[in-house]
C-alpha cells in the first residue's frame, strides 16, 4: 500500500506534558495561525523540515518504546491537523500496535460543514488536547489571525463523538486573563460532556530568542511571564463559569 509522507518540525522523544504518562511527541510543520505568542514561528511554513513517512516515524517509536510508560504518540506542532491523510494514517498505525494516540491540535482545521473529513481520524484518536486560545470571537481574531469558530465546533464535534477531550488554556496578561472572558470560557467547556482535564498554561517569553534568531519582531514586545498566582487564579475563573453551567444542566 502507498504510503503517505509529511513533514515534521521536530521529535521529543520524552516527553511528559503532552499527554498521559511519557510520550514520543512528534512536531508537525505547518500551521495556519498566527497566534502573537507563539514560540516555534519556524513551524508555521508547511512542506518544510524533514520528509518522513509513518513507518518511518513508528521504527523511531519503536526503538524508545521501553521508556513509554503509561504513554504512546502525541501529534502536535504547528498544527497536525493540517496534514490530515499523514496524521489519519499515522494514527492507524498506531493504533493496530496498541499504542496510545494524543492529538494536541487548535482545531482551526476542523470544518464544521464537512465533519466527515475527521471521523475517521477520531476513531483512532485516544485522547484530544484542544488548545482554545480565546472564547470571545474579536479578540480571537487580533490575537491569532482567525475566528474561533472552528475551535469552538470541533470541541462540539469531540463532545457529541465521546472522544476524550483535554482543554488547554494559555493564560497572557492584558490579552486571556480578562475574568469574564473566563468564566464565559468556563462556562463553554462545562458543556462539553467528553472533559477529562483543564490545563492552564503561564505565558513565558522563551521564544523571545527564537523570533531574534529569525530576524522577526516579537509581537508581545516586553509583556511579562504570568506569575504562578495569576495562573492558580485564572483556573479558577474558568472552575467557576464551569460550574455555572453544570448547575444549568
Amino acid at each position: 500500500m502507498e504510503q503517505n509522507y509529511g513533514y515534521i518540525h521536530s521529535i521529543e522523544s520524552f516527553g511528559t506534558v503532552d499527554g498521559p504518562g511519557i510520550r514520543f511527541v512528534i512536531f508537525f510543520q505547518g500551521c495556519p495561525m498566527r497566534c502573537l505568542y507563539c514560540h516555534n514561528p519556524d513551524s508555521w511554513k508547511p512542506q518544510q523540515g524533514e520528509r518522513v513517512s509513518t513507518d518511518e516515524l513508528l521504527e523511531r517509536y519503536a526503538r524508545n518504546k521501553e521508556f513509554m510508560k503509561d504513554g504512546g504518540i502525541t501529534a502536535t506542532g504547528g498544527e497536525p491537523m493540517l496534514q490530515l491523510p499523514f496524521l489519519t494514517e499515522l494514527f492507524t498505525k498506531a493504533h493496530e500496535r496498541g499504542i496510545h494516540t494524543c492529538l494536541d491540535t487548535s482545531g482551526i482545521c476542523f470544518s464544521p460543514e464537512q465533519p466527515q473529513n475527521v471521523e475517521k481520524l477520531m476513531t483512532v484518536t485516544d485522547l484530544v488536547m484542544l488548545d482554545i486560545k480565546h472564547i470571545d470571537n474579536d479578540v480571537h481574531q487580533r490575537l491569532t489571525g482567525h475566528s474561533n469558530r472552528n475551535i469552538l465546533a470541533f470541541a462540539e464535534f469531540l463532545a457529541a463523538h465521546q472522544v476524550p477531550l483535554w482543554i488547554r488554556h494559555v493564560v497572557v496578561p492584558d490579552w486571556t486573563d480578562n475574568p469574564q472572558d473566563l468564566r464565559r470560557l468556563g462556562f463553554f467547556i462545562g458543556g462539553l460532556r467528553s472533559l477529562k482535564a483543564l490545563d492552564i498554561l503561564p505565558y513565558h517569553d522563551m521564544g523571545k530568542a527564537k523570533y531574534a534568531a529569525l530576524g522577526m519582531d516579537y509581537p508581545l514586545g516586553d509583556t511579562p511571564p504570568l506569575p504562578q498566582e495569576a495562573a492558580v487564579q485564572a483556573r479558577e475563573e474558568i472552575m467557576y463559569g464551569i460550574r455555572q453551567r453544570l448547575r444549568k444542566g
